[in-house]
């Protein structure tokens, strides 16, 4: 897994994550955490669509993180 720095939105940190599969491609994830100790919360999505590149798993899992933090 890797993950790279996150990004502050307002209450919010959205942190983009991908993991390589072993038969090759790239999986997305986001970490989307507000609050801070014991009043913390940190919700994860992971993304079933597979890219061919870490850099393409990383924009999408950043759109995907922004998108709900927008919503929200």
């Amino acid at each position: 897994m890797h993950n790279y720095k996150g990004i502050e939105v307002g209450r919010y940190l959205v942190s983009p994550m991908t993991k390589p599969h072993a038969d090759g491609g790239f999986a997305a994830s986001v970490s989307i955490r507000s609050g801070n100790g014991q009043a913390s919360h940190d919700r994860v999505m992971r993304f079933t669509p597979r890219f061919m590149c870490s850099q393409s798993a990383l924009h999408y899992a950043t759109r995907e993180g922004l998108a709900w933090v927008q919503a929200h």
